[in-house]
């Protein structure tokens, strides 16, 4: 029998690789069902990855990712995912971004038919199963139940972000003593933290502030963002929160509200405010600025300049002091995990022979946009393959 451990879309994804191998493979889980954080995920609409460029694709992982991961993802690419979760049933569609998603926009159809094609490959699937390390004979040991002989053993345990989800990094002292190198967990795509004014906040949290583009120092994002009631989230800041979380202590990062136009044509349109508009007025009808933008303004200065080139240069500059980022309480994913040079090309633990790893757990991060997901289905298909290598040697 083959173990997995973890129940999320790295520990599934090996388990239906195995079975379809013929191999007789278990999956346990700590938490009362499974997939909790991919349901979370989906709850805005599943981004299961992304259609651009591979190449392309595969840069978004960051210039230090370890070529391991880069092969996994190769070996199981996004037109791979895309042909797995359109053979469950479930019709995707790309939408304007590049992103891609199922039409129902959920998580959940896909893993109802997920779990059914697990059940008739005869995965069995063992759920308040909290795992504690070994016995000293081999052998699993789970919190109040009997100890699991296994052939083999695959850890799908997750990173650190969204811990009351199932992922709190818990497996960390028990891997270490195994003699893997973990890096420490840091918040990835969280959000950042920004003392609103209260008037502010209670106006415009949950409003989206849409087709800007955030700079801290020399790097841009550009996309949409959250005003939230601690200060701004989403995919706008996801793809720099990970360097000011680093960075530390207060960073200023500042907003272009127009980024599709310069400073010179939104001043040439100001010139055409009309002195009985309030400057409100003048703002929507001139340059078509949404109520939670012209808040923004006015977040930063209260008596907003009338002189065009002023205003215009505080359109394309607006400045916010970022006091920090959430915690991994709330980060969409995290950072850091076990060190790729603790395990061998098979995904195996070096020091550890029949312990094979895949997903959160290991040392990468990536933005949003379907990266994560992608990276945590490849990982888990290339350590099942690792572990179908290792098996049928024997």
């Amino acid at each position: 029998m083959i173990a997995v451990i973890g129940a999320g879309p790295a520990g599934l994804m090996a388990a239906e690789v195995l079975a379809r191998a013929g191999r007789h493979v278990t999956v346990f889980d700590r938490m009362p069902s499974v997939g909790r954080k991919f349901l979370m995920a989906g709850r805005g609409g599943l981004n299961l990855t992304h259609s651009e460029p591979l190449e392309r694709f595969l840069g978004r992982y960051g210039s230090q990712a370890a070529p391991q991961l880069l092969e996994a993802i190769r070996a199981f690419p996004p037109e791979a995912l895309r042909a797995w979760a359109e053979g469950l049933g479930q019709p995707l569609f790309v939408g304007s971004s590049g992103r891609v998603f199922p039409q129902a926009m959920k998580a959940s159809p896909l893993l109802r038919a997920w779990l059914q094609r697990l059940t008739g490959l005869g995965v069995t699937l063992r759920l308040r199963h909290h795992w504690q390390g070994f016995a000293a004979d081999g052998a699993l040991l789970f919190a109040d139940k009997a100890p699991v002989q296994a052939d083999a053993v695959l850890l799908a345990l997750g990173g650190a972000s969204w811990p009351r989800l199932g992922g709190d990094g818990g497996w960390v002292p028990l891997l270490e003593s195994l003699g893997a190198g973990v890096i420490p967990f840091t918040p990835a795509n969280a959000g950042l933290r920004i003392n609103w004014t209260p008037l502010f906040r209670e106006k415009f949290a949950g409003v989206p502030l849409k087709s800007v583009t955030l700079r801290w120092q020399d790097q841009p994002s550009r996309g949409d963002g959250i005003i939230s009631t601690y200060g701004l989230e989403g995919g706008l800041v996801y793809p720099l929160s990970a360097a000011i979380h680093q960075a530390g202590d207060a960073q200023r990062v500042v907003i272009d509200l127009r980024p599709e136009m310069s400073e010179g044509e939104i001043a040439a349109r100001l010139r055409g405010l009309r002195p009985r508009d309030s400057l409100s007025t003048g703002l929507r009808r001139t340059l078509s600025l949404a109520p939670v933008a012209i808040g923004l303004l006015r977040e930063t200065s209260r008596d907003l300049p009338r002189d065009p080139a002023t205003l215009a240069r505080l359109i394309k500059a607006v400045p916010l002091m970022v006091t920090g980022t959430e915690g991994l309480a709330r980060a969409i994913s995290s950072a850091g995990g076990v060190a790729w040079d603790a395990l061998d090309a098979r995904f195996m633990l070096t020091r550890r022979p029949g312990l094979f790893l895949a997903g959160e757990m290991l040392d990468w991060a990536a933005p949003t946009g379907g990266y994560l997901l992608q990276a945590c289905f490849a990982t888990g298909f290339a350590a099942a393959q690792g572990m179908l290598d290792w098996t049928g040697r024997g």
